[in-house]
């Protein structure tokens, strides 16, 4: 299936589980594969910054994370047929690495956030072997991406905020062979966690979690008018 273009930048039609059959493929041919999420206010970012846009487009797999990127699909008949968000892809993906017995490593948050989300996922998922872990304060990156190396993980969370992760990502990918699925994964330790809690799932099912967000937090309008600013742009685009 070709990916779709918004505004120049691609946007991969894909379900949770054609990513993740996709992913188990490339690791059997020892493939290295990225995840990155893609929503309006992110597009609109790398309309005017390149360096967001190239590390967008060069991803294996640019998820449609926003509800805007689906309604942008519908209205330009494409195949974008569900929202593959940021944090549900880690969920599948975690699930798929104790399934198949792979290994995966954290990076990124603070101590507390990160090792609490590595308890709680390790309690709820059967056989989800979480071989290393480490903070996002992390002066010494050698020595990490030794750590990260040596763990013997497959799959890789990165939670340093967007871009500087898929920064981090693209800069360190060759020095980790051993690593095949890397994904930035912003707030999500957070949410796995606890300390931040998802919108109630009528909410998710209905792709309202940005009202959710905004009743909650009155100050992030400003970022939500990015949404009818790239359905516009979208529409009007030649």
């Amino acid at each position: 299936m070709d990916k779709e273009q918004y505004l120049g930048v691609s946007v991969s039609p894909y379900t949770y589980e054609e990513i993740i059959a996709d992913i188990g493929k490339r690791m059997e041919e020892g493939l290295q594969s990225t995840v990155i999420a893609v929503n309006p206010e992110k597009v609109i970012t790398a309309n005017h910054d390149p360096l967001i846009k190239e590390l967008i487009n060069e991803s294996t797999y640019q998820i449609p994370d926003g509800v805007g990127i689906l309604v942008a699909s519908k209205l330009k008949n494409g195949d974008v047929r569900e929202r593959v968000t940021g944090v549900d892809m880690m969920g599948r993906l975690l699930q798929f690495a104790a399934e198949r017995g792979h290994g995966v490593f954290f990076y990124g948050a603070r101590e507390e956030v990160v090792r609490t989300a590595k308890e709680k996922l390790e309690a709820s998922i059967p056989n989800l072997h979480i071989a290393g872990y480490a903070n996002g304060y992390v002066d010494d990156q050698e020595a990490l991406i030794k750590q990260i190396q040596e763990s013997g993980a497959s799959l890789l969370f990165v939670a340093l905020g967007s871009p500087r992760q898929e920064l981090w990502i693209k800069k360190h990918m060759g020095e980790l062979p051993n690593i095949k699925v890397f994904q930035g994964v912003g707030g999500s330790f957070d949410v796995y966690s606890g300390r931040v809690k998802r919108a109630p799932a009528l909410y998710r099912k209905l792709g309202l979690e940005w009202l959710y967000r905004l009743m909650k937090e009155p100050k992030r309008l400003k970022r939500q008018m990015a949404l009818p600013k790239f359905l516009w742009k979208v529409l009007t685009e030649r």
